[in-house]
Parts: structure tokens; C-alpha cells; sequence
């Protein structure tokens, strides 16, 4: 064996790789080691057989890897992706949006009725496709209460508003009060419509008194609304005399007089509202 500082010990069943020469030594004459009279000479990665032997000997699945030198540092990078970061989404509002934009107007709806329990069979029929009408009943209502409900539908439009008050106010015994409260109840309705109609008062078989107090408020209304361009619905002279359109009570009307008034209301409603 000759002295090298590193060689193969081929009489072992595995192979024994040592340290590598210093730095500068010529590998050509190194690690190599005679045995039974063939001569091997370690390359760095392979087995090569010397010079007059046949063949070539096997080279290792796994070449040798050569350790680095002492002292040396091995730097290690590890690339990791930059964490992401979501931000959350900023809501942009213009603060003075309000006073720039006007608000967006409900669209149009059909026909309201809107009265006191005199109204509460009233039905209306309307043409194929047009908006329905809607009736409100308030028994017992005033005009100041027909006011009230009217501004709960201030955000609302309507095509035409229809108003029937008059019974429950004469009670009161204070025309010009009533006038007052009418008028009012009309202007509260042009909020919703620029067509308002006013239903005159049927004639009750409550006493002369109560007779009395109606006939003079439906004469009123009638000049009124004549004058301050407001529909008006003449029902005096559809029920004076005719016994089987009021019902028991002598106040509200039968299921004939209801039909005869949601008429009388439909007809108001075809033709111009200052002619009726």
C-alpha cells in the first residue's frame, strides 16, 4: 500500500471515501492503490479502471459528494412570498350630496277616496292596466282626522284624491270651524294630487236640525270649490227623497246607495271635475 492521504479500501464490502488531498495536489498521482496487480485510480464522481485492463468499472448511481472545506460558511437563502395584506374597503360619501341631489319622487298612483264610514262600500272600477283605486274609511272621522291621514301619505302621489267629510262635523254646531277644517282638509290633499274632488254630504233622517246644518254645508261647499278651482260631487240631489238608498239609521247609505255614490264618484272622475 502506498502512502496517500486518501484512497479506496476495495477488500471491504462498502467503499470508505476520506478526506481529499490538500488543495494543489495532482490527483493523477494519488489515490491510487494496487491490488492483485490491477491498479484503480479514484476520479472525482467515478471509478476508472488503469491503463491495460478491460472494461470500465461501474459507476456509482449516486456520485460522491464532495464536503465543503473547513472553515467554510454555506449560505442558505429560503425565498418566501411577501405576505399579502387585504385592506378593507373604503366607503366614499359626498357629505354635501344631500344638498345637490333632489330626492327621487315615488311614481303616480291611482285614485284615492278617502272619508268617513259614509264611504265604506264604495268601489271603483278601473280600465285595464291603469293603477287601482284605493279607499280609505275613517268611521267616525272629522275633517281634522281625513288632515292627519293625508300627511302620513305625504310622500306619495296620486292622480286624483277624492274627499268625503262633512257628516260627523256638523255635530259640533260650528260652521265656520267646519269651513275652516274643509279648507284645510283640501289644501293637505294638494300636497298628494294636483286634482282634488270633494263628495258632497248625502241628506240624513237624523231631525231637521242635522237636515238643516247638511243642506247649508253642501250649498257652501259647492260655491267654494267652484270658486278655488276644486272638483265637486253634487250627491244631495241623487238621495233627497229616495227612503231605500240610506239604511235603518238614516245615515249611512244602503248597499244601493253605496252603489249609486261609487258611480256617481267613477263618473266624477271621466269628466272635468269643474262641470260636475
Amino acid at each position: 500500500m502506498t502512502a496517500c492521504s486518501s484512497y479506496i479500501d476495495l477488500h471491504k464490502t462498502h467503499i470508505t471515501i476520506y478526506p481529499q488531498p490538500p488543495a494543489g495536489t495532482d490527483h493523477s498521482t494519488t489515490n491510487t492503490h494496487i491490488l492483485n496487480s490491477d491498479c484503480w485510480t479514484v476520479r472525482q464522481g467515478s471509478l476508472l479502471a488503469a491503463p491495460g485492463t478491460p472494461g470500465r468499472a461501474s459507476t456509482p448511481s449516486t456520485p460522491a459528494l464532495e464536503p465543503p472545506q473547513q472553515g467554510e460558511w454555506v449560505t442558505s437563502r429560503r425565498h418566501t412570498s411577501p405576505p399579502v395584506h387585504h385592506a378593507p374597503p373604503v366607503h366614499v360619501s359626498n357629505r354635501f350630496a344631500p344638498l345637490s341631489e333632489a330626492p327621487a319622487e315615488e311614481p303616480v298612483k291611482g285614485t284615492l277616496v278617502i272619508g268617513d264610514s259614509i264611504v265604506r262600500h264604495v268601489k271603483l272600477a278601473t280600465p285595464l292596466g291603469a293603477p287601482a283605486a284605493r279607499v280609505i274609511c275613517l268611521p267616525g272621522a272629522r275633517a281634522p282626522d281625513i288632515s292627519g291621514n293625508l300627511r302620513l301619505l305625504a310622500n306619495r302621489r296620486y292622480s286624483r284624491v277624492v274627499i268625503h267629510v262633512g257628516a260627523n262635523d256638523i255635530r259640533l254646531r260650528q260652521s265656520e270651524v267646519t269651513k275652516a277644517n274643509i279648507k284645510e282638509v283640501v289644501k293637505q290633499a294638494q300636497t298628494l294630487s294636483e286634482e282634488v274632488i270633494c263628495s258632497g254630504p248625502i241628506p240624513m233622517r237624523r231631525g231637521d236640525e242635522a237636515y238643516s246644518r247638511l243642506s247649508s254645508l253642501n250649498r257652501w261647499m259647492s260655491k267654494w270649490c267652484t270658486d278655488n278651482h276644486v272638483g265637486f260631487i253634487d250627491n244631495w240631489l241623487m238621495f233627497e227623497g229616495k227612503p231605500g238608498l240610506l239604511g235603518r239609521d238614516g245615515v249611512h247609505p244602503t248597499r244601493d246607495g253605496a252603489a249609486l255614490l261609487s258611480c256617481s264618484i267613477a263618473h266624477s272622475l271621466l269628466v272635468n271635475p269643474m262641470n260636475i
